[in-house]
């Protein structure tokens, strides 16, 4: 998620849960991976996405996210899962607060760049999801939903 400002303020120790989707996308045998850049999860790969901008549909905010995130065109379909991510700091402030919702997503273009906020996107096979560091809901998600890495 792009860790810009927007208009409700800092995504650090936010005031309110942060509206925020991914995509799944699939091609051949590899599923679209990012490794994160910064918190939460720095230098964990996951499903790419963002955040939610104000007039933005679910879809239209996982296309251009997944575009400016990776490079790659997708068309965004319907949601396969939706849930919370809430971290806290130390002193038991919640620093983060997102709801995330994502999307099936079918490739159309494009191969995965880095750009944004990730500090890798590649296409990775189920194989090699065993080599990296895979968020668990990631794995979990595109095992149970899609029977990839099974």
């Amino acid at each position: 998620m792009t860790q810009r400002l927007s208009e409700g303020g800092s995504h650090d120790y936010p005031d309110r849960p942060r509206v925020a989707v991914g995509a799944v996308v699939l091609r051949k045998e590899a599923v679209l991976l990012v490794k994160r850049a910064f918190p939460p999860s720095p230098g964990v790969w996951a499903i790419p996405g963002g955040g939610v901008l104000l007039g933005e549909t679910l879809r239209e905010a996982a296309e251009r996210e997944i575009r400016e995130e990776t490079g790659v065109e997708i068309r965004a379909l319907d949601p396969v899962a939706a849930f919370d991510v809430i971290e806290k700091d130390d002193t038991g402030r919640i620093r983060f607060h997102y709801v995330i919702v994502d999307l099936a997503a079918e490739w159309l273009s494009g191969e995965p760049r880095a750009a944004s906020d990730a500090a890798d996107a590649r296409w990775v096979t189920a194989g090699e999801m065993r080599e990296i560091p895979v968020s668990r809901r990631t794995q979990r998600l595109l095992s149970e939903r899609f029977g990839f890495g099974v």
